[in-house]
């Protein structure tokens, strides 16, 4: 009698999964949608624009450092399930508090930014090492899509938040908008990711999809394929790491400085040099006419809103379209020409982005596509680097660049805004003073395309 193979997971399944979870994580990305509220002078915080970085920066050093600490190298202990499932109740229970305790910038930094952070840490690296065992194969595409669903969350998320809901203007509890947000999203967090959890399980061991022979290492070639194994310290040991990872800061902490600030550097800008229609009725003669003038709050803020809610869209299409093509031309020319453009887009970004809604929402996507490539080509350029098998704790190491970028960006932003907020004239801001942080985020853009082209694969040394 023929022996039975045991029946396989469908390799589809994990990739259902993985997008569930990283809607829920991208929450951090939705972060915007609250600064409003919480810098809003009179209103129910009075956070200053710092503090409202600073918390979105701790989401994001604790996002990256449990990755690599804790998140890494506990699902490859343990499996990937148990650590998805941790993630997801620690994710919800840190907005669950925010929302009971989160009147204070301290509360919200504890609770919203370490604890949430900290459970992103712990799941987000699981459908990227679970998809590099599944797909083989597909590295770039299967990236793109097991991340696509972080930059489609924002977008879920801030839409709920502020037009589709609009959750901020609602109460639970006696608690304001902002912490009744809190609270509906921890639930919905939590009960997402469980079910996404339920295919984060790693192949049997030896399993390969029907009809994929793994290439042989070519010494020499421009880009590797992952077929030579390094460990976390052998990694460390290599230039090539360290290449990739400044190459990672630079480009991530631009996109991320532009997340946290899109909204508030929309509403000065597009106040001072915007138009709009209105219509105005003569009493004498009764017929409507328009009338151009300078943007309102209202009108910039919604528009900043509305660009914001598409950068997070071309975040997520930038996933799966720069994973895609990098699994035809390759990883490291990929990197080089999505830092490339996004240096000189960031260049442009301060004279364009502000002239009107259009063209802030037309460069707000252009940045959010760049900057979600960073989230397909880094994962599988660790693992062509330095192996599939321990691309899991690898990319948990490379991902520090994330928390770096995230700390020290956003913050450079938050400073200028607040030294303009000093200097307004009645209420005023310049928006000129959002030129340096833009400026900065474009040359270290191009800097990391010039380091990424000098990268060559890693070769193992042999006893």
């Amino acid at each position: 009698m023929a022996e039975t193979q045991p029946k396989v997971l469908n390799r589809w399944l994990v990739v259902v999964g993985a997008i569930l979870i990283q809607l829920c994580l991208g929450a951090i990305y939705a972060w915007s949608v609250f600064t409003g509220k919480l810098t809003e002078a009179g209103g129910d915080y009075q956070f200053t624009a710092k503090q409202t970085q600073a918390i979105f920066s701790m989401g994001l050093a604790a996002f990256a450092g449990v990755m690599a600490f804790i998140g890494g190298p506990w699902q490859k202990k343990s499996g990937p399930q148990i650590v998805a499932i941790t993630g997801g109740i620690v994710l919800g229970l840190g907005y669950i508090l925010g929302a009971f305790l989160g009147r204070s910038f301290w509360a919200q930094f504890i609770c919203i930014g370490l604890i949430g952070g900290a459970g992103i840490g712990l799941a987000y690296v699981v459908p990227i090492a679970t998809g590099a065992k599944w797909f083989p194969d597909k590295k770039g595409l299967i990236m793109g899509l097991a991340v696509a669903g972080f930059g489609f969350g924002a977008t879920i998320w801030v839409k709920l938040a502020d037009t589709w809901g609009p959750l901020l203007n609602m109460s639970l509890f006696g608690l304001p908008g902002v912490q009744s947000t809190f609270f509906i999203y921890g639930i919905v967090f939590l009960v997402l990711v469980l079910i996404g959890s339920i295919w984060m399980v790693n192949p049997p061991a030896g399993w390969l999809p029907k009809g994929y022979t793994p290439p042989a290492p070519k010494p020499g070639a421009s880009d590797a394929k992952g077929t030579v194994e390094f460990s976390v310290k052998e990694m460390w040991g290599t230039p090539q790491f360290y290449m990739l990872w400044l190459t990672f800061i630079f480009s991530a902490g631009t996109g991320l400085m532009v997340i946290g600030v899109i909204k508030l550097f929309g509403i000065d800008a597009l106040q001072a040099n915007a138009k709009m229609a209105i219509s105005i009725t003569d009493p004498a003669t009764g017929k409507t006419m328009i009338q151009w003038v300078k943007m309102t709050a209202e009108a910039a803020g919604a528009a900043a809103g509305t660009a914001m809610a598409w950068y997070a869209i071309f975040n997520g299409l930038g996933r799966i379209v720069w994973g895609s093509v990098s699994d035809k031309i390759g990883r490291k020319i990929s990197i080089f020409l999505m830092c490339l453009l996004q240096g000189i887009i960031m260049l442009l970004f301060y004279y364009i982005g502000g002239a009107s809604a259009i063209l802030l929402t037309l460069m707000a996507c252009l940045i959010g596509f760049n900057f979600g490539g960073n989230f397909a080509l880094f994962p599988a350029a660790t693992a062509d680097f330095f192996g599939n098998k321990n691309v899991g704790t690898n990319y948990g190491w490379m991902f520090t660049a994330y928390g770096i970028g995230g700390i020290a960006m956003p913050l450079v932003a938050g400073y200028f805004k607040d030294a303009a907020k000093a200097k307004a004239v009645e209420g005023v801001i310049d928006p000129s003073a959002w030129l340096a942080p833009f400026i900065i985020g474009g040359v270290v853009c191009l800097l990391a395309a010039f380091i990424s082209i000098m990268a060559k694969p890693p070769q193992k040394k042999t006893a």
